[in-house]
């Protein structure tokens, strides 16, 4: 299994970036997915997950009204667009997956992850 987080970067505040996940070696329409991240000296958290087919979301209230997560199990893809980005949401930001047609926004209910793409939002 391969989870290829990709689209990080340097952005202004108030800004927008989008972040992809292409997975591979797994039946992506089989799985929930989720994106997390993780600041210097912080404990990963939980942003945002989706159900196997999109029809659901749930969102942490840091980033809700900001971020929308979607997919394409067309392309095995999964996507997190963030707007009006703060300096806060700067992490390395992780995409995982789970063989569970519900989605959590618990680290632990994953069983596979993203190398990580970096976020840094400057002030």
């Amino acid at each position: 299994v391969q989870l290829q987080a990709s689209g990080g970067g340097v952005v202004q505040a108030g800004g927008s970036l989008r972040l992809s996940c292409a997975a591979s070696g797994l039946t992506f329409s089989g799985c929930a997915m989720g994106w997390f991240r993780q600041a210097p000296e912080k404990e990963r958290e939980f942003v945002a997950t989706i159900n196997y087919s999109g029809g659901s979301t749930y969102y942490a209230d840091s980033v809700k009204g900001r971020f929308t997560i979607s997919r394409d199990n067309l392309k095995n893809t999964v996507y997190l667009l963030m707007n009006s980005l703060k300096p806060e949401d700067t992490a390395v930001y992780y995409c995982a997956a789970r063989y569970y047609l519900g989605s959590s926004n618990y680290p632990n209910d994953y069983a596979y992850w993203g190398q990580g793409t970096l976020v840094t939002v400057s002030s």
